[in-house]
């Protein structure tokens, strides 16, 4: 009898790094992250940094946190790998890992087949202080 393998799924994990920190206290930690994820033998498909933003509440005291989006495939058995080793990682305010299943898969092409990507309010606020600058 020919034992089944297990089959890597495709999963989304979005962190909040303490946005407090340095830049190179935050890349150390996107390294880190990274590192955790392809250390359980998964595979990193995309990796989005999104930057610092301003958070809707404080989260351990913090205002400003450095998000990032990272996709990758992994065997379902380490995910709880993953996320212990975030919890204990006192730079990772937030984090959550989804798996990323068909339907999911196809809303999201839909989303970007009929939506035009608009930005943060942050990003509209600098665009009208930098247009109200340039009259």
């Amino acid at each position: 009898m020919v034992a089944l393998m297990s089959q890597k799924k495709l999963y989304e994990c979005t962190v909040i790094i303490n946005g407090g920190l340095e830049d190179d206290a935050i890349e150390s930690a996107m390294a880190e992250v990274r590192n955790v994820i392809t250390s359980t033998g998964s595979d990193i498909d995309n990796v989005l940094e999104v930057g610092r933003r301003k958070m809707a509440y404080p989260i351990s005291k913090q205002t400003i946190g450095s998000y990032a989006h990272i996709e990758f495939n992994a065997e379902a058995s380490v995910i709880a790998g993953i996320e212990k080793a975030f919890r204990y990682d006192e730079n990772i305010l937030r984090f959550l890992i989804i798996q990323l299943s068909s339907p999911v898969l196809e809303m999201r092409k839909r989303v970007e087949k009929y939506s035009v990507v608009i930005g943060s309010p942050e990003d509209q606020i600098s665009e009208e202080q930098q247009n109200a600058g340039n009259e």
